[in-house]
C-alpha cells in the first residue's frame, strides 16, 4: 500500500488502520443500495461529505474511480441481438475492411488506409448499427453519428454485406479521381449520397457534435422540429482528445443541458507512434476531465472474461495493481501474449499470482477488454441512450489497437501504419474469425459476402429495418424556401442619402428585413463569438433574443435600455461567447441542417474578420467539405479600416483565405445595394436553387454615405466587378481604377483628382469580388485549352476591359496577392497596390499611407503607368510625389 500523505489525494495513498471499521462501513453501504437503491446511497454519501467539509475537514476531490467498469454485471443491461450472428457479421466485417486496405495498396503501392483503427472499434460500431442507431424515418428523425474518419473501410465494409457498395467499388478504395472510388475517409463532398460529416482533421467531429446537439435543441426550443428521441453519437480516439477541439468545448455540453449528446473514446491507448500515455492513464485523464465537466462517465474497461477474477478480489488487490499499472504496460502486455503478462502482470503479487494459477496462457491472452465486449458496450449504449438528467454522457471504452492482427500489428507501436499482412498473418486472421476463405486464395486477400438468404445478411439487414434504414445516409436537398424578391431591400439599393453608415450597419439593416419576412424569418440564425455591439448588433437583442435554454434567469444591468441584453429559451441569435471555434461550429450546424433535419436553415455568421480563417480554417474548410450553405461575414474587415487597433485585429488576408474552399463565394462590397445584391443572390442560390456553396463577405466599420445603385449591373456585382463611374472622354490620357471595400472610394477620390489636376479621364470599377473573376478566368483558360480548334472564349475581365483606353491600377485593403489573381487575364497593362506586411496602431489616413493605398498612392501609381507607357514625361510622377508629401525613400511596409 502507498505511504500515506497529509493531503491524501486518492484512497490507495491512505493506510486503512481499523480493517473492521472500514468491512462496517461497507457493509452498511452494501445494506442501502440493495434495499434502497443507488439513488439513496449516492444522497447519503453526499450529505456525509458535506458534513464533513462543513465541519473543517479536508476531503479532497478525487476525479477518477478505480480503474475498473462503471456498470457493474449485475447492473448490465443484456443485449436482445444473437451473438452468434452478430459476430460472424462482426467477422466478416473486420475481413473485408482489411482486404480493402490491402488490396488498395497492392494495386498503388503506398495508397494507403487503415486497418488497425477499425479493428479496434469494430464492436464498438457494430452494436450501434445493430440495436441503437435510427435512420430518418416516418417514425423517428434520425439519430446522426460522427464516425471517426479512420474507421471508414469498416463502414464500407458493412455497407457492402447491406448491399450498398459493390465489390468493385471495395476495389476502388482511395481511387477517387474517376468518381467510381470510395473516398480515403468520411466526405460529403466526395460521397454526397452517403457521408455526413467530415471527421477525420483530429478534433473536427468532437466540437461539431456538441454544437449540432446544442443546435437541435436550439430549433426545439424555437418551434421549428420536434428532435425528441434523436441523439448525436460522436466516436473519436483517445489520442485524438488532446487536440484543443475535441475537449475545448465540453462544458458547453454540460452546461446546456445536452442528454441527447454521446461520446465514445476508442480508448486503444496508442497514438500514431506509439502510447496515448505511456507513463500513465488516459482512461483517468479523460474520466477526470468529464467528470468536471459535468458529464456522465461510463467506463466500459474490461470484458466478462474478467467478472470471475474481479469477483474473487475480495481484498482488492487486482483492483489495486489495475489502479497503478501504466498504460504503456498494458500495451505490452497484449502485445506480448499469456505467458508474459502472467509474470509481468499477475506475477506482481503472489496472491494474484496464485488466482491465475489454474489458467493457461491461453485463457490469460483471452482475457479482453471492455470495447471488444458487445454485452458489455450494449449495456453502456443502453444506459447513455436512457440518460435523462440533463447530462452529456461519454463512454471511455478500452480496446486494442490492431484487434485480430496477431503478431502483423495488435498492439505494436507499428499498428496504425499497417497497410500490408503476410500470407501467414492472413490465415492467422482467418482462422481467428473463421472466414471461409481457402488456403489457394488466401494471398489474394478476397472479399468476402455470404449468400444473400445467408442467415448473417438476412438477420444484418432486419435489424436495419427495424431502425428505419441504412446508415450512414446524407439527404442532398432541403425544403425549398421561398426567398423574397431584390425590391424587399429597396431601402439599401436607393442609398443612405446624406446618412452615413458602415457596411456593418448595412447587413444589421438586411438582417432585421429577412427576419421580419413572413416566409422565411423563422430559418434565420444571426450568429456571433462576443462582437454583437462591435458590429452594431445589439438592437436585435430585444426584438429577437438571445438563445438561451433555460431563459432569463437575471434581470440585466441595462434593462432600461432601449437595445437591453435580453435571452430568452425561444431566442433566435447564437451568441457564442469568446469562441470562434465554437461559433463556426453552430454555423455549420445550421448550414447542413438542409441535409441533416430536412428543415433548411439560413445562418449569418459574422465574426471579427482577422480571427476567420487563420483561426479556424480547419473547420471553414469543414464547412465546403459538408457542403454547408450560408454566408460567414468577416467584420471590421481590411488592414486599414478599424481605426487604433493593430498587428492582431487587422485583417489583410481572409479573401484569399477564403478562396483556398472550392465552394465558397468571397465578396468585398463597399456600398449597400452591393451587399444587398451579393446576399439576394446568396439566398436564392443556396435555398431556392440549392446550390452547395457558402459565402464570405467582408464587412467595415468605416461610416460613409452609399450611392443608389446603378442600373443593370446586379449580373455584374455578381460575377465580380463593373464599371462604377465613367472617365471623361474629353482628355487624351485614360486609365482606370479599381477598388473594392472601403479603398475603393479611395480610387474614386483618386478619379477626381486625375480629372481635375492632371487631365486624365479616370473609368472607376468597382471589383466586390477578385477571386470570382479568377475563377471565371481559370474556367475561360481550361476551356480554352481543350478547345483548341473552336472560336477562344473571352474571360469576364477580358470581355469588361475589351474596349478600355489605358493602363489599369488595382488597389485593395488587402495584400497584393488578392489583385494579382487576375493578372494573367487583364487584355490591358495591370499594376496593383495592396496592404503587404503587418499591421499596425493609427489612423484610418496614417495607416493607408503607411501602407501606401490611399488616394495619393493610386494616383502616383496611375501617372507612373501612363509614363511607362509614353504618355507622360517621367518628371510629372516625380512631382506629384513631392506635391503630395510621399517620401520615395521609405521603407516598403512588408520589411518596415
Amino acid at each position: 500500500m502507498a505511504q500515506a500523505r497529509a493531503h491524501p489525494e486518492h484512497i490507495d495513498d491512505v493506510e486503512d488502520v481499523d480493517a473492521q471499521e472500514s468491512a462496517e462501513w461497507r457493509d452498511a453501504l452494501d445494506a442501502v443500495i440493495e434495499r434502497e437503491g443507488p439513488e439513496r446511497a449516492h444522497f447519503l454519501l453526499e450529505m456525509l461529505i458535506e458534513r464533513s467539509r462543513r465541519s473543517g475537514a479536508h476531503i479532497p476531490f478525487s476525479p477518477y474511480t478505480a480503474y475498473v467498469n462503471t456498470i457493474p454485471p449485475h447492473m448490465e443491461e443484456r443485449s436482445p441481438g444473437d451473438p452468434a450472428i452478430e459476430w460472424r457479421i462482426r467477422s466478416i466485417i473486420r475481413w473485408n475492411a482489411m482486404a480493402m486496405v490491402i488490396q488498395a495498396n497492392r494495386h498503388h503501392e503506398g495508397v494507403g488506409g487503415h486497418i488497425a483503427s477499425f479493428a479496434s472499434a469494430a464492436t464498438l460500431y457494430e452494436v450501434g448499427f445493430n440495436h441503437f442507431w435510427h435512420a430518418p424515418s416516418e417514425k423517428h428523425g434520425g439519430d446522426l453519428v460522427y464516425i471517426q474518419g479512420h474507421s471508414a473501410p469498416g463502414i464500407y465494409a458493412r455497407s457492402y454485406l447491406e448491399g450498398r457498395l459493390d465489390e468493385d467499388q471495395l476495389y476502388n478504395f482511395r481511387a477517387e479521381s474517376t468518381g467510381k472510388g470510395l473516398s480515403s475517409y468520411p466526405h460529403a463532398w466526395l460521397m454526397p449520397d452517403y457521408w455526413q460529416f467530415a471527421t477525420v482533421s483530429m478534433g473536427i467531429g468532437p466540437i461539431n457534435a456538441i454544437y449540432q446537439a446544442r443546435f437541435m435543441r436550439y430549433m426545439e426550443h424555437r418551434g421549428v422540429q420536434d428532435n425528441e428521441g434523436r441523439h448525436v453519437w460522436c466516436f473519436c480516439g483517445d489520442g485524438e482528445m488532446d487536440e484543443p477541439e475535441s475537449m475545448g468545448a465540453i462544458d458547453i455540453a454540460s452546461r446546456e443541458g445536452l442528454d441527447n449528446l454521446i461520446f465514445v473514446v476508442n480508448c486503444n491507448l496508442q497514438r500514431l507512434d506509439g502510447p496515448v500515455r505511456g507513463d500513465a492513464k488516459v482512461i483517468n485523464e479523460l474520466e477526470g476531465a468529464f467528470r468536471g465537466a459535468g458529464w456522465n462517465v461510463i467506463k466500459v474497461i474490461w470484458g466478462a472474461l474478467w467478472d470471475g477474477l474481479l469477483a474473487q478480489d475480495h481484498d482488492g488487490k487486482l483492483v489495486e495493481l489495475m489502479n497503478e499499472t501504466v498504460d504503456g504496460e498494458y500495451q505490452a502486455y497484449k502485445a506480448n501474449g499469456g505467458d508474459y503478462t502472467r509474470r509481468e502482470f499477475f506475477g506482481k503479487y503472489p496472491e494474484l499470482e496464485e488466482m491465475v494459477a489454474s489458467m493457461s496462457d491461453e485463457d490469460i491472452r483471452r482475457l479482453n477488454r471492455g470495447g471488444h465486449d458487445p454485452h458489455k458496450v450494449y449495456a453502456a449504449y443502453h444506459r447513455a441512450v436512457n440518460n435523462k438528467n440533463g447530462r452529456p454522457t461519454v463512454i471511455l471504452a478500452k480496446t486494442v489497437k490492431g484487434y485480430g492482427m496477431g503478431e502483423a500489428g495488435e498492439g505494436q507501436n507499428i499498428t496504425h501504419q499497417q497497410k500490408k499482412m503476410g500470407e501467414d498473418a492472413l490465415k492467422e486472421f482467418r482462422d481467428r474469425f473463421e472466414i471461409p476463405v481457402s488456403d489457394d486464395k488466401i494471398a489474394e486477400a478476397p472479399f468476402y459476402k455470404p449468400a444473400e438468404d445467408s442467415e448473417e445478411i438476412q438477420y444484418l439487414k432486419a435489424r436495419r429495418e427495424e431502425l428505419g434504414g441504412y446508415l450512414p445516409q446524407r439527404r442532398t436537398e432541403g425544403d425549398k424556401l421561398e426567398i423574397p424578391p431584390l425590391s424587399a431591400f429597396d431601402k439599401l439599393l436607393q442609398g443612405s442619402g446624406d446618412r452615413e453608415m458602415a457596411t456593418t450597419m448595412v447587413f444589421v439593416r438586411l438582417l432585421q428585413i429577412l427576419a421580419r419576412d413572413k416566409n422565411i424569418g423563422k430559418r434565420v440564425v444571426p450568429i456571433v463569438p462576443d462582437e454583437a455591439r462591435t458590429f452594431g448588433m445589439e438592437g436585435m437583442f430585444r426584438s429577437l433574443g438571445i438563445y438561451s435554454p433555460v431563459g432569463q434567469l437575471f434581470v440585466p444591468e441595462d434593462s432600461d435600455q432601449l437595445a437591453f441584453y435580453k435571452e430568452a429559451k425561444d431566442g433566435q441569435i447564437l451568441e457564442e461567447g469568446i469562441t470562434e471555434a465554437g461559433a463556426i461550429s453552430s454555423f455549420i450546424a445550421a448550414a447542413t441542417s438542409y441535409s441533416n433535419h430536412g428543415r433548411t436553415m439560413i445562418p449569418f455568421y459574422a465574426f471579427y474578420a482577422m480571427f476567420g480563417y487563420q483561426r479556424v480554417g480547419d473547420l471553414c474548410w469543414a464547412a465546403g467539405d459538408m457542403r454547408s450553405r450560408g454566408f460567414m461575414l468577416g467584420g471590421t474587415a481590411g488592414r486599414t479600416t478599424i481605426n487604433g487597433e493593430g498587428l492582431q485585429h487587422q485583417d489583410g488576408h481572409n479573401p484569399i483565405m477564403f478562396d483556398c474552399v472550392p465552394n465558397c463565394r468571397v465578396y468585398d462590397p463597399t456600398f449597400s445595394y452591393e451587399m444587398a445584391v451579393i446576399i439576394h443572390r446568396g439566398l436564392v442560390e443556396m435555398y431556392e436553387e440549392q446550390r452547395d456553396v457558402y459565402y464570405y463577405l467582408t464587412m467595415m466599420n468605416e461610416n460613409y454615405t452609399h450611392p443608389a445603385m446603378p442600373e443593370g449591373v446586379e449580373d455584374d456585382i455578381i460575377a465580380g466587378m463593373y464599371r462604377f463611374s465613367e472617365g471623361n472622354k474629353r482628355y487624351k490620357k485614360q486609365v482606370n481604377l479599381m477598388g473594392s471595400g472601403t479603398i475603393l472610394r479611395e480610387s474614386i477620390a483618386a478619379a477626381e483628382m486625375l480629372e481635375k489636376e492632371y487631365n486624365v479621364g479616370a473609368t472607376v470599377w468597382s471589383v466586390p469580388s477578385f477571386t470570382q473573376l479568377k475563377r471565371d478566368g481559370l474556367t475561360t483558360e481550361r476551356w480554352n485549352m481543350l478547345h483548341p480548334e473552336a472560336d477562344p472564349r473571352q474571360s469576364f475581365v477580358a470581355r469588361q476591359f475589351a474596349d478600355a483606353k489605358g493602363p489599369a491600377i488595382a488597389a485593395t485593403d488587402y495584400v497584393r496577392g488578392l489583385p494579382e489573381m487576375i493578372r494573367p487575364f487583364m487584355p490591358i497593362p495591370y499594376h496593383t497596390l495592396g496592404t503587404d506586411g503587418y499591421g499596425r496602431s493609427d489612423t484610418r489616413e496614417a495607416l493607408r499611407d503607411f501602407f501606401e493605398v490611399d488616394r495619393r498612392w493610386i494616383t502616383v501609381a496611375a501617372l507612373k503607368a501612363l509614363a511607362d507607357q509614353g504618355d507622360i514625361e517621367r518628371k510629372k510622377v516625380g512631382e506629384a510625389i513631392r506635391k503630395y508629401g510621399i517620401d520615395p525613400d521609405k521603407p516598403e511596409p512588408i520589411t518596415h
